[in-house]
């Protein structure tokens, strides 16, 4: 089974697929995590990240792997690196690259070939898992998604700031020529803006096991 799950920067998905995944006893794959880790190894080889054949050449010489639910590039655990500021500032322009979003993919439809995950990204409804059992669309606030990415203490910014850069990720995630966020005809919608993380995922837990019933 596949259950995919998009949404915009801060709304909680991947603490919602990374808890739905272990109450299913299923792999929790973050596709953004694999772009924010691109993202990391373009900046710290000291690439321009306006370079786009630079940064194509990168990521088709690199390697990605998920161990124990963390990123690795090229064997090295980088996961306490990916949300950072300096990443959170590129991985939209990096990730809107046609050749690394093919790249990524590649990665994400390879992983689901042979077991069960919990995807969760920009696209993963609508480009990498089309066909998933599930789709689940999650959606909040600006301000709140804001507030949870602030209180995830990997930021330095404001509430305000992280407000501003949240808004310019919407609008490029929004318009990318290819793998651009929006909702998935046929996917659950949540606000999850007045509710739990709890609350989420018993949502979309109910939603998994009626499409396992039924199948």
């Amino acid at each position: 089974m596949i259950v995919a799950i998009d949404g915009p920067a801060g709304v909680g998905k991947s603490t919602v697929a990374r808890e739905i995944a272990r109450k299913m006893g299923m792999f929790y794959l973050n596709s953004g995590n694999f772009y924010r880790a691109i993202t990391w190894g373009v900046l710290n080889a000291g690439i321009d990240p306006e370079d786009r054949n630079k940064i194509i050449d990168y990521a088709q010489n690199c390697t990605l792997s998920v161990e124990k639910n963390r990123v690795h590039l090229n064997g090295i655990d980088i996961e306490e690196y990916l949300h950072s500021d300096a990443v959170d500032e590129w991985v939209a322009e990096v990730s809107s690259i046609r050749e690394i979003r093919e790249i990524v993919n590649s990665n994400l439809k390879e992983i689901g070939k042979t077991t069960e995950v919990v995807a969760e990204g920009r696209d993963v409804t609508t480009v990498v898992f089309p066909d998933a059992d599930v789709k689940v669309y999650l959606d909040a606030s600006l301000e709140k998604r804001a507030e949870r990415r602030f209180k995830q203490g990997t930021s330095f910014l404001s509430v305000d700031e992280l407000i501003s850069r949240i808004k310019k990720r919407d609008a490029l995630d929004k318009n990318k020529p290819f793998g651009k966020l929006k909702i998935a005809d046929d996917a659950l919608y949540l606000d999850t803006s007045d509710l739990t993380i709890d609350e989420v995922c018993e949502k979309v837990i109910t939603r998994i096991k009626e499409t396992r019933k039924n199948c």
